[in-house]
């Protein structure tokens, strides 16, 4: 078991990569995970999720937004408070910003994503990380593909994410000698409600079919499938685990092969 007797935390809990990552944790043997949200419902849903697999894994549900730096430090605190520790941490959550072309986009809504994706990532890395030092332990960035590979009306989401991916690396220089380990993982398309939520708008939008549409995504992945989301967990959750041990300031590109680093 991957994440076997420990205490997970998994920000941005919702249907998706966020419920993936946390069922995930629990059925690899995490004692405890942690379930931020904005949304109570959410972390309800997710609860009864890993309830449902019989394994007995302990559950603290925190309400959460991350752009605020009290609520970071009251979810940290929280769960330190109630396991004795901290030793995964999953930042998972995320806005998306406006998609809108940049030479037209609104400033406010780069600030928003930034605000979450970078600046509320850090609020909830900085309140988790003096309940790691001790005992060490592992910081996991959910990233996008964006930041390689840009996509059309996405400049603000991949900006904030690329600000992240800088700070990835020098806190994995700081945080070595603590040995808590630093990495993220670069997602691409991931078959989930989003995405199945994206297509449905697509082919309203261009009168093409859903079928059609997700082909020629597919098109481009040399796997030739759209990665399914808890596919794509499965990578992150390397990272949170011991066979990880020695690796920091990594960047894991999980995406079925459309993008390729040299």
């Amino acid at each position: 078991m991957l994440l076997k007797d420990k205490v997970v935390i998994v920000s941005g809990i919702g249907p998706g990569l966020g419920q993936e990552l946390s069922t995930l944790a629990a059925a690899e043997g995490a004692e405890a995970v942690v379930l931020a949200a904005r949304t109570a419902a959410k972390l309800d849903a997710a609860e009864q999720e890993i309830a449902d697999l019989g394994l007995g894994t302990r559950v603290l549900k925190v309400a959460t937004d991350i752009a605020s730096e009290e609520q970071c430090r009251a979810l940290a605190d929280a769960a330190a408070k109630e396991f004795g520790r901290i030793d995964v941490l999953f930042n998972s959550a995320y806005d998306p910003g406006s998609f809108e072309p940049i030479e037209s986009a609104s400033m406010d809504g780069w600030r928003r994503a930034m605000d979450v994706n970078f600046f509320g990532t850090m609020h909830l890395t900085q309140a988790c990380v003096p309940h790691m030092k001790e005992r060490g332990g592992a910081i996991v960035m959910i990233a996008t593909m964006v930041e390689h590979k840009p996509l059309a009306t996405q400049g603000g989401y991949g900006s904030s994410k690329s600000a992240l991916r800088c700070a990835t690396k020098h806190l994995a220089l700081e945080l070595g000698k603590y040995n808590i380990r630093v990495n993220s993982v670069h997602m691409g398309w991931m078959w989930g409600p989003s995405v199945e939520g994206y297509f449905s708008w697509q082919a309203q939008a261009t009168g093409r079919s859903q079928e059609d549409l997700i082909a020629e995504v597919a098109g481009n992945i040399p796997l030739g499938v759209i990665p399914d989301d808890g596919d794509c967990a499965k990578a992150a959750l390397f990272f949170g685990s011991d066979y990880a041990g020695v690796v920091t300031g990594a960047a894991l590109d999980v995406n079925g092969g459309e993008y390729m680093p040299i």
